[in-house]
């Protein structure tokens, strides 16, 4: 069997090089080889100093996570790290790439670490629903301090080397080649008496914290919004909190002891399926392997409101040039002010620099004359949701975008197939759905029409990674996976409205569930002109929008808004959802309880995302799960609708919703794939 770990002496420094592709994971079969090479080393009297190296593009980027709730392999990460930090002579790490989670932990063990200039360190557990394992809320600590630790633990982010050197995290930056570097750094420590220094033995940050004992309470009394729902962050506390007030050996205890809370927790096996899912999801499976994606050098927008505005930063951020079209100069010019005001705010914020803002700037070249899209690769459409307009400009785009070149809507719900066929070269039209606002949501439904060709789809899937979006493949449907799939929790959010639930009651769970907001207050929020203006029926929406009670930006929606837009009950809306149910022969029957709220609300999502998967739309549940997570918010510590139910059960999910099909009607009717899994004893993580 080929050794993750190898080593070689070079006069006097024992270079151990760890080579576990693609990221150098610290598995099992790693940690065993390792802990063989450090062995040696010891006891290789021609040896008096060591260097820890990584093979490939990154040093140790974390544990392998694919380990986490199955039965510890020896050595455990504990042991290695004992016989490393105990070592006789002094070990260097040296760092490239990104240094993360075990693999920076197993940094802190060493002696001494070096970086290359370009690398990054970080503890990111916190986003997989957990709190580092390995010492690292021990170590960090006894480095930068109680509160710097509990700033970088819990946020989870990636620590630039200059900024590493400056917290003390890293002892020196390599000028030139890494491994030459850790090298001469190695010789001047022996030359200089060949210390062994260990972090956990350092007191004197902690000693300064022990004099706060508020520091931990007010820090989380400081991010209680941002910790609102997840548990890790609590324990990421406490573990800190340990290293200020007891020994090591007891505060490593304390953290070991949280950890595995945590990881036997429902919400970090949600976190851990996110983080599996969001990778899995720029797989397509029937993408033939000689498929090459088409390359995109230059882009067309046509539209330059909030969403063609949003689009195009996300070319420019990525460097790639844009022709920015719209109808008239006036809303050109708005456009292109909405976007340079967006870049100049960020530059405020110290995000990127007034340079940079100019450059972005300049890879804009506006017009009013779709003439202008004739020679780019790629075009895509982002105007008003109306398949005659999009099927004009589809027919047009046809007779001027040069051949080979990629035409993709931006629509959020309609039929693909009939926008391509406006064209002669259906094959070379896709959907391209992102999510409002563009340049900040992550989300992007790539829609395969049923002409698309796969260098299209393999474009469209490399493309998204390339501008920061998780594309997610979606076949054509009424909304697509996102919106279809959570368009049941508003159908039902009204129904219950009508039978008398106090909205405010509808909202309040949804937010206790996770949501940032309910229902309603997401309607307030985007306007309810906006969202009814197609609406051909009496509803209480419509009742608003003609009393000119628009959402927030009016003061008054669903509900009534003060100055500082704090929503509060309104007797107006009460009045009005009383005449509407009338005026529909609703009689009142309120649904009370949090679960019977719940199962209204949410198993009809689960029974939509059934059929969609069903229906092949997704190729797969956690595609669905992605979707809801990035384009809806859904929270991420429940995984989404389709983990969350199997955590639930599936045959708890059909029963209910049988007796919600008794008492309501057909809607609540379970999905076939939803009773098949159930029946089977499956989950949909089977069906994936």
């Amino acid at each position: 069997m080929t050794r993750l770990a190898t080593g070689a002496v070079i006069d006097g420094v024992a270079v151990i090089t760890l080579d576990n592709p693609p990221v150098n994971a610290l598995s099992a079969a790693l940690r065993a080889d390792l802990l063989a090479e450090v062995e040696r080393a010891i006891g290789d009297a021609g040896v008096r100093a060591i260097v820890l190296i990584c093979a490939g593009r990154t040093f140790i980027a974390g544990a392998d996570i694919t380990e986490f709730g199955k039965a510890p392999q020896p050595p455990s990460f504990a042991d290695l790290f004992d016989v490393i930090e105990n070592a006789p002579k002094p070990v260097v790490a040296a760092l490239h790439g990104t240094a993360l989670g075990g693999g920076f932990e197993l940094a802190l063990a060493c002696h001494y670490r070096i970086a290359a200039q370009g690398a990054k360190v970080g503890l990111p557990e916190v986003h997989l629903g957990l709190l580092p394992g390995a010492g690292g809320t021990q170590r960090v600590p006894r480095v930068v301090g109680a509160q710097a630790a509990l700033e970088i633990i819990t946020s989870g982010r990636q620590i630039r080397a200059s900024e590493a050197l400056a917290l003390g995290l890293v002892d020196r930056l390599a000028e030139a080649d890494l491994r030459e570097d850790a090298l001469a750094f190695a010789r001047q420590i022996v030359a200089d008496g060949a210390r062994c220094p260990r972090i956990r033995d350092r007191e004197d940050r902690i000693a300064a914290d022990r004099a706060s004992p508020d520091l931990f309470a007010d820090f989380a009394k400081a991010n209680a919004r941002r910790f609102k729902g997840f548990a890790a962050p609590s324990g990421i506390v406490e573990a800190v909190r340990a290293a200020v007030t007891l020994p090591f050996e007891e505060g490593l205890a304390r953290e070991t002891a949280l950890f595995d809370e945590l990881v036997a927790s429902p919400q970090s096996a949600a976190q851990r399926h996110v983080f599996f899912a969001e990778r899995e999801a720029a797989r397509v499976p029937a993408l033939p392997a000689e498929v090459q994606p088409i390359e995109i050098g230059s882009v067309g927008v046509i539209g330059a409101g909030t969403m063609g505005g949003g689009i195009t930063m996300n070319f420019l951020n990525a460097g790639i040039p844009v022709r920015l079209i719209e109808t008239t100069q006036e809303a050109l010019d708005r456009g292109l002010g909405a976007i340079r005001r967006n870049y100049e705010a960020a530059a405020k914020k110290g995000r990127m620099s007034a340079d940079q803002v100019e450059q972005r700037m300049a890879l804009i070249t506006p017009g009013l004359d779709l003439a202008a899209l004739a020679e780019v690769d790629l075009v895509i459409e982002a105007v008003y949701e109306s398949m005659e307009v999009k099927t004009d400009i589809f027919c047009k785009l046809d007779r001027i975008a040069r051949p080979g070149a990629i035409l993709a809507s931006n629509t959020s719900f309609l039929d693909l197939n009939r926008i391509a066929a406006a064209t002669n070269r259906p094959e070379w039209v896709i959907g391209l759905h992102f999510f409002s606002p563009a340049n900040i949501m992550r989300l992007l439904e790539v829609v395969n029409g049923s002409a698309t060709a796969w260098p299209v789809i393999a474009c469209a899937m490399k493309l998204a990674k390339r501008i920061g979006k998780v594309a997610v493949l979606s076949g054509v449907c009424d909304g697509f996976i996102a919106n279809r799939l959570l368009a049941p929790r508003g159908v039902q959010a009204e129904a219950m409205m009508l039978e008398g639930t106090p909205i405010a009651e509808i909202d309040r769970v949804l937010v206790d569930y996770g949501f940032a907001m309910g229902h309603f207050q997401m309607m307030d929020l985007v306007g309810l002109d906006v969202i009814g203006r197609d609406a051909t029926e009496r509803s209480v929406m419509g009742d608003l929008v003609g009393a000119g009670r628009l959402g927030q930006k009016r003061g008054a929606g669903y509900y009534d808004y003060d100055e500082q837009r704090r929503p509060s009950p309104s007797p107006v809306t009460l009045g009005l959802i009383g005449e509407v149910a009338a005026a529909k022969g609703i009689a009142a029957s309120p649904t009370t309880g949090d679960d019977a709220l719940l199962a209204r609300l949410l198993y009809p999502v689960v029974n939509e995302g059934a059929r969609i998967l069903d229906e092949g739309i997704a190729l797969r549940a956690s595609d669905i799960d992605i979707a809801a997570i990035l384009g809806y918010n859904w929270p991420v510590y429940r995984g989404g609708p389709l983990f969350w139910a199997d955590q639930i059960g599936l045959p708890r999910i059909v029963a209910e919703m049988r007796a919600l099909e008794a008492e309501h009607g057909e809607t609540f009717a379970p999905a076939p794939l939803l009773v098949r899994l159930a029946e089977q004893g499956l989950g949909f993580g089977d069906k994936a």
